[in-house]
């Protein structure tokens, strides 16, 4: 590298970017950003080898009608691979630790089920919005996938559907708050919540399960308190819909109940998630047959 070069990189904070196959010079997204201040009761709690899994009883609304069924969201703490986005194998200094949350929705509707996932990956080391969000869903109609990967002011988005009028397609869309990293942004302070009127990115289940366009939406966030923990919700002022977040009053802020209401059908419905048990394990170490018997203590 030149003198030139390494005096840009010095002063301007700019690195070595790979981009198409191609080393250049570029600014460090990550170097305008706050680092988070995460205090030793939360790296006592998430940074002990084990995860926090919760089971919600579930109702949702689905073509007019309220189902209900089990939901279930996996929190924990893992490596995460810089230049790949992906949980890293290998121990390197580029490595971001990040709060995962894998969150699942089972239900049926008439005579068959539907199943989503969703995982988002939540830097813990800067105060950063959402790295990764992939979700999947299946039912009997078919199965769909998308994936929102950040790249700098924006997100890189890969959609697969078996629905033609979506297709196989991949867009850009510009890198703001998601819904999806709320759970996992409240389970650090619920406190340092951004409100007011914000743009946010409606949840990747939200936004294949009614067939609207990804894109940032005006936004109003509020936060309350209540006496045994707070609330905090956002409303969609373009689309009809507003969503909200209760979660303990002190740490570790578990998620207590969630609701999400707008249209589906001729009336606004409410789907919500209301806490029924929770448990810290190391459950990719519980996969015998006599392990089962762990699901009992989560209500599955």
């Amino acid at each position: 590298m030149s003198a030139l070069a390494l005096m840009l990189v010095s002063c301007n904070n700019n690195i070595n970017v790979e981009k198409d196959g191609k080393t250049i010079i570029g600014e460090d997204p990550m170097a305008k950003l706050e680092d988070r201040q995460l205090s030793q009761e939360f790296k006592d709690y998430w940074f002990n080898g084990t995860a926090e899994i919760s089971s919600y009883e579930l109702s949702q609304a689905r073509y007019g009608e309220m189902r209900e069924g089990t939901a279930v969201m996996i929190f924990v703490t893992e490596p995460f691979d810089k230049k790949d986005q992906i949980k890293a194998d290998q121990t390197k200094k580029t490595n971001r630790p990040v709060l995962k949350l894998n969150a699942t929705r089972d239900f049926n509707t008439g005579i068959y089920p539907y199943s989503i996932m969703s995982s988002t990956f939540l830097p813990l080391d800067k105060k950063d919005n959402a790295i990764k969000i992939a979700t999947s869903i299946q039912e009997w109609c078919g199965h769909t996938y998308m994936q929102l990967n950040q790249d700098g002011n924006q997100y890189d988005v890969m959609l697969h559907s078996y629905f033609q009028s979506e297709g196989n397609t991949a867009f850009e869309v510009d890198n703001v708050i998601t819904e999806n990293q709320l759970a996992a942004q409240l389970r650090l302070d619920p406190k340092e919540m951004p409100v007011g009127e914000i743009q946010m990115i409606p949840s990747t289940e939200y936004l294949r399960l009614k067939h609207v366009e990804t894109k940032p939406y005006d936004a109003v966030a509020k936060l309350s308190e209540t006496t045994d923990g707070y609330l905090y919700s956002v409303k969609f002022t373009e689309l009809g819909r507003t969503i909200a977040f209760k979660t303990e009053k002190e740490f570790p802020y578990r998620i207590l109940s969630w609701m999400d209401r707008y249209k589906d059908g001729a009336a606004p419905m409410v789907s919500t998630g209301t806490l029924q048990k929770t448990i810290k394990t190391p459950y990719w170490k519980q996969n015998a047959n006599k392990d089962a018997v762990r699901r009992d203590s989560l209500g599955l």
